[in-house]
């Protein structure tokens, strides 16, 4: 289905289908719409078919009153000025074949319409949305835990590092592949999945992206040279991107906007921590009597673990699979093979797969001035946290002499900052849905920014605190540049969820889009960050290299501020983002 069909397509680990989702709760929303708005008619150069469609369309966007696929895409269409042609009907234009056997064309069916499923009401228990909340928070338990287990295997091969520079005799530079290939493979595999789950739902891409995962993670644990251990390091990332691109999503098919924003910011913690903790486990073991090896070996098992859980017990929330499910069961036990649902009609083909997934993202991200900024800003911070595991080595392991294992625990200052973080950004949670009230239940995208303000300034402060004090290692106690980690990691959560919200609430029918295109500017940084970090905090010394660093981050800090001021303006003009 077109990533517009269900807001909940978006790839990525934060979705905001508040539209589509407030209408389904709404007994008393208006779900009628003119017919004519859909017939076919002349179509003038900006594409509307009459003078008055883009202002009619708009109204009955902001009405959140639509459900239909047709009616999506035509709004759609009409918001952005753009076509979304995702999944194609089955249409064709070659001659009608004859049915054979000399046998005439059989008599026309009734109106498909009667034929076609749907959820009863909004208190359908089938729908996600009426799930009890014990079934919902085990859902989410499992999810997370299986987004902790991708983000964890990014990060628990720092601990290897030393010991495999040694065991193959190659720079440590060359180590640190194994970190970067990982994250790379974050880059490309939600191009994969993230349409994967548009067509067939959400449980089958996470299982298929675990297994792929489980099996490379144990390659890599098993691999007998360099070369095998980097290559199924890119493979385990490209497959454990999957929970990464779809999980989100899922949490959307859940939650209704009342709570999403909740459940999201636990999420997006669970991934971010995950990076944290893995280097601490890793350098404990790699240190002990288990060996690098090990380190690979738990993160596989733990792959599998969540690929068990998910074959056992994650249920499909993707709303438009439910239906074709129930379609088919229908099918089977009344014996009416006319039975269907409206995802059936539509089929993705190749075409629309690289228009929509690959080349409209990278047509965004430097064509969409609030996309270019923003995932050129979460690019940063997300590179400086992979930056991290090699600056925290230096700090703490080459300049206070500490052992690899302990000289990983300062991690748990940014872990805390993160958690400060989240704490923060829920307690903004009132403040936006006081913004949603006052602005009718539509979105407001720069309600999302306050506490990205706060962090863009806590960010910066962190980096030189933690550089300046680092340096001096001699004269200044470890403790004072571990306390700097929660200023960086309240900084960094800070800027990144409330980043990825305010584009979802910007290019809410293209959101998918513009993920894409932050998800892959994002993770280049990240693979990038690690292989420079070593040179440039040696070669500069650390006092100058996070002053850098820190120059970078207070360059950036004004965006938040500039699109809290502008951003509504930048949306009026734009032909991709509107404003309700």
């Amino acid at each position: 289905m077109s990533n517009i069909h269900n807001l909940s397509t978006i790839p990525g680990s934060f979705v905001d289908n508040s539209l589509d989702t407030e209408s389904f709760n709404d007994k008393s929303s208006d779900t009628s719409v003119p017919q004519d708005l859909y017939q076919e008619s002349p179509q003038l150069e900006n594409g509307f078919s009459t003078e008055n469609e883009e202002n009619h369309v708009r109204r009955m966007a902001t009405n959140a009153s639509f459900s239909s696929v047709e009616e999506q895409d035509r709004i759609a269409e009409v918001l952005t000025r753009s076509s979304f042609g995702g999944l194609v009907k089955r249409t064709t234009t070659a001659p009608l074949p004859t049915m054979g056997g000399g046998r005439d064309y059989p008599p026309l069916l009734p109106d498909r319409d009667q034929y076609r499923v749907d959820f009863d009401g909004p208190d359908d228990p089938l729908h996600p949305f009426n799930w009890p909340f014990k079934k919902k928070v085990t859902f989410c338990a499992m999810l997370a835990f299986t987004s902790f287990t991708a983000t964890w295997g990014s990060a628990i091969f720092s601990g290897a590092v030393t010991h495999i520079s040694k065991i193959y005799h190659v720079a440590p530079v060359v180590a640190v592949l194994g970190i970067s290939f990982y994250v790379f493979g974050f880059a490309s595999g939600p191009c994969v999945w993230a349409p994967l789950s548009e067509m067939y739902g959400r449980k089958l891409p996470i299982i298929v992206s675990m297994f792929g995962a489980t099996v490379f993670n144990f390659g890599v644990a098993t691999g007998k040279d360099l070369q095998t251990i980097l290559i199924c390091r890119f493979f385990a990332g490209f497959f454990a991107a999957g929970p990464l691109a779809v999980v989100g999503a899922a949490f959307s098919d859940v939650f209704n906007a009342k709570h999403r924003g909740i459940a999201i910011a636990l999420f997006a913690a669970t991934v971010f921590i995950g990076p944290l903790i893995a280097p601490i486990v890793g350098n404990f073991i790699s240190s002990s009597y288990l060996g690098w090896r090990w380190t690979q070996y738990i993160t596989g098992i733990m792959s599998g673990a969540s690929l068990a859980a998910c074959i056992c017990f994650m249920e499909e929330t993707y709303h438009p699979i439910i239906l074709v499910n129930k379609a088919s069961e229908l099918r089977k036990r009344t014996g009416n093979w006319g039975i269907y649902a409206k995802h059936e009609e539509f089929e993705m083909d190749l075409g629309s797969i690289v228009k929509n997934n690959l080349s409209r993202p990278i047509k965004m991200l430097f064509t969409e001035t609030i996309i270019l900024l923003l995932s050129i800003y979460t690019a940063f911070i997300y590179g400086i946290l992979y930056l991290f595991l090699q600056a925290y080595p230096i700090v703490f392991v080459e300049g206070y002499g500490m052992s690899m294992s302990v000289g990983s625990l300062p991690y748990m200052g940014l872990m805390i900052g993160m958690l400060l973080g989240v704490v923060m950004i829920l307690s903004f949670e009132p403040y936006y849905h006081r913004q949603l009230a006052l602005n009718g239940g539509k979105p407001v995208p720069e309600a999302r920014l306050p506490p990205m303000i706060i962090g863009a300034i806590a960010f910066p402060i962190g980096l030189f605190w933690f550089t300046w004090t680092g340096h001096y290692h001699k004269s200044i106690h470890w403790i004072v540049p571990t306390l700097s980690g929660l200023f960086s990691g309240f900084g960094l959560i800070c800027i990144f969820l409330p980043a990825i919200n305010y584009l979802i609430d910007s290019y809410l029918f293209v959101a998918a889009s513009a993920i894409a295109a932050n998800t892959m500017l994002r993770s280049a940084f990240g693979g990038a960050f690690p292989i420079f970090a070593g040179f440039m905090f040696h070669d500069m010394g650390v006092n100058w290299a996070g002053l850098l660093v820190g120059l970078v981050g207070t360059v950036l800090a004004p965006v938040p501020i500039f699109f809290y001021l502008y951003g509504k303006k930048i949306r009026q003009k734009s032909k991709l983002a509107f404003d309700l």
